[in-house]
Formats: C-alpha cells, structure tokens, sequence
C-alpha cells in the first residue's frame, strides 16, 4: 500500500508519525490555548497577586494563613530556549522520546485527586527522559487527550480559575503561584497536610463562585506585624527545591546564622554519605531513624538540637490575631504584665497602649476618670499613653509613694492653740478643724494657710459636716450653724435643740443632726428650716448616719433606731446590743453599731433582723467605716479588724509587733491600703489585702508620753493629721503629708 498512509519505503510509518505528531501538536495547542485562556482569565480577576503582600489584601488570606500554607507555594520552572528547541526538534524527527507527557499528565490528573507531596529528585510520572513509552503511545496519549479535550474544556477552564492564583514570575523565571481555595474555611483547606512537606495541587473539586465566597476575615487595615514574625521570615523566597527542609526554614528567616558552625571539629568523611542515604528514605523511615538517633544522644547532644530547633517553631500568635481577639487575650494579664508586653515590639506596643483596654484595668482600681492630656508633651512624635493607661500609671506611682515612697517634711498647720482638735474635714484643697475653742477654722491645703476662722459659737465645737463651700458645725451652745467657708459668713443659726449637739450627717441640701436631748433633727440648710424632729431614744443620741430617705441613729440607750423622716415615724427599733451605742455605718442596705459591748453587730435595714454579730474585739468599737462588703472597725483594745459584713467572717486582724500601742482614735481605708490613728502617737499604714504592717507614716517624739493624734483625714494623693496632747507634751496641729506624683 503506497501513499501517504502506505508502508511504503520512507513514508508509511514516518507519514503514520507526521500524523501523530500533527494530532499531538493540536492538542498541545488546544491545551496551551485553554491554559493560557485560563491564566489571562485569572491574570484579569486576580490582578496584582505577584508577591506575599499582595496576597495579604485579599479577604479571608492572613498572616497565619501563609505562614501555614507556606509549603504549598509552588516554583514551576519555565523551559529554557534550549529545552524548547529539543521539543520542537523531537516533534518534528524520529526521536523515540517526546519529552511531553509531564504537561498531558498533569492536565489529565483527576480532579478529585488529593493533595500530593512532590519528593526530591523524582519527577511527575512519565516526565523527563526516563519516562516509558514510544512515539507512537505518546502520540495516542495525545490524540486521547485531544478526544476528551472538547468535552472539559469549559469544566477545566473554570476550576483552571478557581484553584490557584499565580504571579508573573518568580525570580529565577519560574511560574510562581499560590493557591487558595473558594468554598470552604480556611482552617479545613490548611490541615489537609502531609508531614510538613511542600504539597502540589493537583486541581481539587471545587465549589463554584457562585456558591460561596472567601470564608474570613481580611487584615486588619493598618495593622502592623511585629518583627520577629514577618510573614517574609517564615516563607521565605521561592524554593526551586520540590521539597522544604528545616534547613530552608532556618535559612530563609533573615538576620540569623545560616547553619551553626562546630569550628573545632572538621566534619567527618563519612557525613556526605550518611545525609545522602537519610535523604533515600522514606517520611516513616527518616521518623524511626531520628528517633533511634535520639536514643543515642548524650543529654548536651540532645539540649544542643533544642536550642537549634525551638526557636523555629516559636510563634508571635498575639500579632497573628485579628486585633479584636488579641486585646481580649491580653485584657486577661495584669497591669504589670501588660507594661512587660509593652516591650516586647511595636505592634505590641500600639495593642498595649489600648485606651479602652486600660479602662477596664482602670475601672478595676477604682479609677473613675482619665487624666487631661492636653498639657502634657508627646513621649515621642506621632506617639502618646492613652489617657486611662496615663491615669494608671499616676494612680500606681501614688500608690508607691504611699507604701515606699521618701516622707517629705508635712506642713504644720498651727491655729487652736493648745486646745482639743474635736472635729476634722477635709474635702478638695479645703481643710475644716473644729476645735473646743468654740471656733472653726478652714486651711488651704496646697498652702498650709489659714483662710478663714469661723467665730460665732458660744461652746466648743463637736461636730461638722461640709461640703463645697458650705460648712455645717455643732456645738455645746445647742445650735447648729451654715458656715460660707470662702467668706467665713454665718449664713444660718439653727435653734431647736436644747442640749450639744453631739453628732451630724449632711446628703444633699439636708442635714440631720443628733443631740445629747435624745432627739434627731431634719433641716433645711439652704433656708435654715427644721423640716422634720425624731423623738423616739430614751438617753443621748451618740451617731446618726442618713441616705437620703431613711434615718439611722445610735444612742446610749443600747439600741439602734431606723426613721421614716417624713412621717416623723420609727420603723424599727434594733436590739441586741447590752452596752452604748458609738459608732454607725449604713449603705442603704445594711446598718452597721458598735458598741462599748466589745460587739459590732450587722442588721437589716428593711426587716431589722440581726445578721451577723462580729465577736473579737475586747473594748469600745471608737470608729468604723464600710465600703461595698468590706468593713474596717478601730477599737480601743488597740487593735483594728477587716471584716466581711455578708459572710460575718474576721478577714485580718491588723496587729503584731507593730501593732499600736494604744487606743485606735481614727481610720480610713481605699482599695489598697489602711490608715490608722492612735493614742499613742502614730499613723500606721497597713496592706489591706494581706493584712501586714507597711510603714509609720507619722510618730510622735512624744508619743507614748502624752502625744496623740486625734483625727485623720485622708485623700487619694493627701493624709491630714490633727495632732496634740492632753498634758501640754505635744502642741496642737495640723500636719500635712502630700504623696502626689509630678505630671511634668
């Protein structure tokens, strides 16, 4: 048989070959045509992803994302124009090899096919010179793929889009491209894992665009990475190698040492040989290999791989998170701990600076307000505290100068002459000492001046209230009296009771006195009225304490009463206590009395019912004060005690070798810390918390031998001490201590 199909001499097989070879050219240009189609078309789409940054703008694509699909970045060589020229050369001769099938393998791989680690130094199957096969199975290969092309050239070009994205080129003219899938989460595509080797996709089924887009969240704009976690050290430049070694990872982060050198020991001849056959092996081979190496390992051989290997593994997960979730990991960290992660780098730093972040720990601290930063300079340019983070850091310095701080020189406040200091207030920069000298006196506190000297009283002056400008006083003459404290008018005399008035509360505008006539008193202070009178106590009322709505006083009678001021009516009466009545607290809910009984006993208010009775002090209760549940009670026994008013437990007793030596006068509490005053001389700062002595903050040279300090008032940043004697060995004072900080 003659003719182009013949056998005849020089043309039957080599005309069957041209033909074959014509097929396979048109299926390789039918091939070339759809993946180039397929690559403009996504070129188009995706246009601008050539580097890892541009990837990052990508919604649902993070930092942590491409570190953990780092090995599925992908470096395909482009054949040289020598390459190229052997093709064309073996299409158009009698080659028995037609180094092609590499392109028709892949484009014919299953689309359902998993992800595939590429080992080094193995190619794809049926690539290179190595692959099996004729010129003829090559050219029916072809001719099947050209047969089944028509029918999956739409399915192909669609999931050619969806499946990965690529770059222009890579630096060594390499195709480079990233993958990332459409419909489904991130997390599931990313643990499709082997080993941790470099994976090829070999075209997974996909859900179509229609059906769902990216899944996640973009980058957080103007979010900063820090330094040691740049996505560029943990990916790297594109390998050409088809595997990634943990040497590539520890190379490509920059700014480390490239392998760690043994200077005094020259490697051995054998080292070559053994890395080549470790290579041989498989994943399960080199896993057993490693492990029995390890069993042979001296201890330092062993502490040597750590300190090479765990650095690589460590991870910056804080700048990896979205912003949102990692000021809620860090809002979990103390104060101190945050101030440490300040540190650490800038993006830390700007999650660190927070201001609402350290609003909370502000709120935490009892911190209502931040400070105005207006006034105060930048710490550097384009760079402030946030003003809660400020406020914090003022209110810990004061703190610090409270507990450790060097004790300046207090100012002396000199004015009553050597009589009784009975009564101090001390509120903003105002101070207010009432004194048995039948006067008031109001001292500036930045100063230590003597602003005014309230004079109208006919008796000594035993109790006060103030608040603003407005002072309220009462005396042995049985009146009380309106003080304007920036003017040292005498705005009102109110007249009612008929004898001292012992005791006083201020809320508001309204003002309830107690006297030693065993009546309470309502007034009016802005008109000077008596609103409502309280008659119900058998002996003279000792404290009174007023909310607003209810009335609360304790007298000598042994008893506790709560009134209904505007029906003039006493809803409970409260008995239990065997012994007089001194001091009060109320918050609304719970009413707290101590007694000379050596008890504090806890009621409420509503029922009347006794709650708790706090056993353990040995004398008169002197002074209380309750915040929230906390209750700190002075007695004459010398001793102080924090109690739980909801549970009745004693939580600390403040004593032991520092303990005061004498009645407890006087106390305060904050958060933090306990003031207390006492007979003999001193003012003592106690741990809250824990209970424990901290320091003296003041001590009488003549303590112990007739020095005494009366009345403390406390601010956050101030301590007011009113101080004296009652045999002559100590004068009367007013001593200032300031603890503030310096804003500068």
């Amino acid at each position: 048989m003659s003719g182009p199909g013949g056998p005849g001499p020089g043309g039957g097989k080599l005309d069957i070959n041209r033909a074959g070879v014509a097929e396979l050219e048109g299926a390789l240009s039918g091939i070339g045509r759809r993946r180039a189609r397929g690559i403009v078309r996504k070129r188009e789409e995706l246009k601008g992803f050539n580097s890892l940054d541009d990837l990052l703008h990508v919604k649902g694509i993070t930092t942590r994302i491409l570190e953990l699909n780092s090995q599925r970045m992908t470096c395909r060589r482009r054949p040289s124009s020598e390459e190229a020229a052997r093709v064309s050369l073996g299409l158009q001769g009698d080659s028995p090899k037609v180094p092609v099938p590499q392109v028709l393998a892949e484009e014919e791989e299953d689309v359902s096919a998993p992800w595939e680690p590429e080992r080094s130094g193995k190619g794809s199957p049926g690539s290179g010179p190595e692959a099996d096969g004729s010129p003829e199975q090559g050219a029916q290969e072809s001719v099947s793929s050209r047969a089944h092309g028509e029918q999956q050239e739409e399915e192909e070009e669609e999931e050619e889009e969806e499946g990965s994205c690529y770059s222009e080129e890579g630096e060594d003219g390499s195709d480079v491209y990233f993958y990332y899938t459409i419909g489904e989460r991130w997390i599931d595509y990313l643990q499709r894992t082997e080993e941790g080797g470099l994976l090829r996709h070999v075209r997974p089924k996909m859900k179509r665009k229609s059906e769902n887009g990216l899944d996640g969240r973009a980058l957080s704009p103007g979010k900063k990475l820090c330094k040691g976690s740049e996505y560029s050290r943990t990916l790297g430049a594109c390998m050409p190698s088809p595997t990634t070694t943990f040497g590539d990872l520890r190379n490509a982060k920059p700014g480390q040492a490239r392998r760690r050198r043994i200077p005094s020991v020259a490697p051995p001849p054998e080292l070559q040989d053994w890395l080549r056959t470790f290579q041989r092996w498989s994943g399960p081979e080199k896993l057993l290999a490693l492990d029995e190496l390890i069993d042979r390992c001296e201890p330092s051989q062993i502490k040597y791989m750590m300190q090479v290997i765990e650095p690589q593994f460590q991870r910056d997960f804080i700048s990896l998170l979205p912003k949102e979730l990692a000021l809620y990991v860090l809002s979990f960290l103390e104060p101190r701990d945050l101030l440490r992660a300040a540190q650490t780098c800038r993006y830390w730093r700007v999650l660190a600076e927070d201001n609402l972040l350290w609003r909370e720990k502000c709120r935490e601290e009892g911190i209502e307000e931040p400070l105005n930063l207006r006034k105060r300079r930048l710490l550097s340019p384009g760079f402030m505290y946030s003003p809660w983070k400020f406020a914090f850091m003022r209110q810990h310095k004061i703190d610090m100068n409270w507990r450790s701080g060097e004790l300046k020189a207090p100012k002396v406040l000199k004015g009553h002459d050597d009589h009784v200091i009975t009564c101090l207030q001390f509120c903003g920069n105002r101070i207010v000492s009432g004194s048995d000298d039948n006067t008031l006196k109001v001292w500036s506190a930045v100063t230590g001046e003597c602003v005014q000297t309230l004079v109208g009283h006919t008796g000594g002056v035993w109790s006060s209230q103030m608040r603003d400008s407005i002072v309220i006083s009462g005396s042995t003459d049985r009146t009380l009296k309106v003080w304007n404290a920036d003017t040292g008018e005498c705005v009102h005399t109110l007249y009612g009771h008929t004898s001292t008035v012992r005791c006083m509360h201020l809320h508001g505008n309204r003002v309830v006195s107690g006297s030693r006539d065993a009546t309470l008193r309502l007034w009016d202070i802005e008109t000077g009225q008596c609103l409502h009178v309280l008659m119900g106590h058998v002996a003279a009322v000792r404290c009174v304490q007023y909310d607003g709505h209810k009335v609360v006083s304790g007298a000598y009678d042994y008893t506790v009463k709560v009134w209904d001021p505007e029906s003039e009516s006493c809803t409970h009466t409260l008995q239990g206590h065997t012994n007089r009545v001194y001091s009060l607290q109320f918050d609304g809910t719970h009413i707290v009395s101590g007694s000379l009984d050596t008890s504090i006993r806890v009621w409420d208010v509503e029922s009347g019912n006794c709650l708790h009775t706090l056993m353990g002090h040995q004398s008169l209760t002197s002074g209380m004060e309750l915040r929230d549940n906390i209750l700190v009670s002075g007695n004459a026994d010398s001793t102080v005690k924090i109690w739980d008013i909801k549970t009745g437990q004693c939580l600390q007793t403040l004593q032991g070798p520092s303990k005061h030596q004498s009645a407890v006068t006087c106390l305060q509490f904050s958060s933090k810390f306990v003031v207390t005053s006492s007979d003999d001389g001193t003012v003592k700062l106690w741990d809250l918390k824990t209970g424990e002595f901290v320091r003296n903050l003041v001590a009488l040279e003549s303590g112990g031998s007739g020095g005494v300090v009366w009345r403390i008032r406390a601010s956050n940043t101030k301590l007011v001490c009113a101080v004296g004697s009652r045999n002559g060995t100590e004068e009367t004072k007013l001593l200032v201590l300031d603890f503030d900080v310096d804003l500068k």
